[in-house]
């Protein structure tokens, strides 16, 4: 027999004690479900997004009141545009009879306790796929326009917050839209709207099956001018002291696992909730391993979510949210 007085397992020997001493919880509560919208009026599988739906208004309505019997209380609305309403200028975006707003005031009439946050950038609007307007100058090259952009994502949030949205998210990761988005709300007096912004959102490779839910991706170029380059952590702290001296309520960080450290970083340097989008392609890396018959998707599932809110997290944002609910309810 050892004479050891100090013996870790102790800790670990029964699953009550296990629960008494646990640092990191998840529960649905922590839980954001991103849901795609079109203006059909059937529900569409999404292809590259396997498990998850492209809703009509009504659909989506149906399906938020299961959400809420779940414990998923809080929705990201994305559209899922027609190529005949994008234009060079995204006008769609700030149309109060979109689709947008129209789903925002069934929701929240239909569906009592609800929490609908809106995604505000302009690809899914825009002809030219891109976050924000797009000029192309005579020797070929294009450039952002950051500062027309963000007077258009204004209107924009006002648009979604006149509808009801009670969080407007900004992910388009232009300068300065935070204060633009903030003066511009509250000067309507819309100042119980909260912001959540887009702070660290990478030019990762992990948004292509998002990208194919929404036929969004960029007709020519990348957004490497905007989104920021996966080896930089000290200019996520940066955008994170900005959005927090801008007006921001909620910080996010995206994509989740392969940015935990970030996360972590974060966590260290500010104040606010941070918020974690656990995006399409870290979703289909595991649905894919699942179908193929190497991972266990509830454990994987879960160990991946509890993991993001190691790192600080305080909310997720992922397409197994309803799964998720459902597998921690029977825990």
């Amino acid at each position: 027999m050892m004479n050891l007085p100090i013996r870790p397992r102790r800790n670990r020997k029964s699953a009550n004690i296990r629960g008494l001493i646990r640092e990191t919880s998840l529960s649905p509560e922590h839980l954001i479900y991103p849901v795609f919208v079109h203006e059909g009026t059937g529900n569409q599988p999404i292809s590259s997004l396997p498990g998850c739906t492209r809703w009509s208004v009504k659909g989506l309505v149906e399906e938020a009141k299961r959400l809420m019997d779940l414990g998923i209380r809080t929705l990201d609305l994305f559209p899922a545009i027609p190529d005949g309403k994008k234009t060079p200028d995204a006008c769609e975006a700030c149309n109060p009879d979109g689709l947008i707003p129209r789903t925002i005031y069934a929701l929240k009439s239909e569906v009592p306790g609800i929490t609908v946050m809106t995604d505000v950038a302009l690809d899914p609007y825009n002809s030219d796929g891109h976050d924000g307007l797009v000029e192309f100058r005579s020797d070929g090259t294009m450039e952002i326009l950051n500062d027309d952009s963000v007077e258009v994502l204004c209107r924009q949030a006002l648009c979604h917050a006149d509808a009801g949205a009670d969080i407007v998210s900004p992910s388009d990761m232009m300068d300065g839209r935070v204060a633009a988005i903030r003066a511009t709300l509250d000067s309507e007096a819309l100042d119980d709207v909260s912001i959540m912004a887009y702070t660290a959102k990478y030019a990762s490779a992990l948004y292509g099956p998002f990208r194919g839910a929404l036929e969004s991706a960029p007709k020519e170029g990348d957004k490497k001018t905007y989104q920021m380059d996966p080896g930089n952590i000290r200019e996520a702290l940066r955008e994170a002291q900005l959005d927090e001296a801008e007006g921001a309520d909620i910080l996010m960080v995206k994509p989740a696992t392969l940015y935990l450290d970030v996360m972590a970083a974060m966590r260290k340097h500010v104040t606010l909730p941070i918020a974690a989008y656990h995006v399409s392609g870290e979703y289909l890396m595991i649905k894919s391993a699942v179908a193929s018959g190497w991972l266990d998707e509830r454990e994987t599932v879960l160990e991946t979510l509890t993991s993001i809110r190691r790192a600080g997290a305080d909310m997720i944002l992922t397409y197994y949210a309803p799964q998720a609910a459902e597998w921690l309810k029977q825990r």
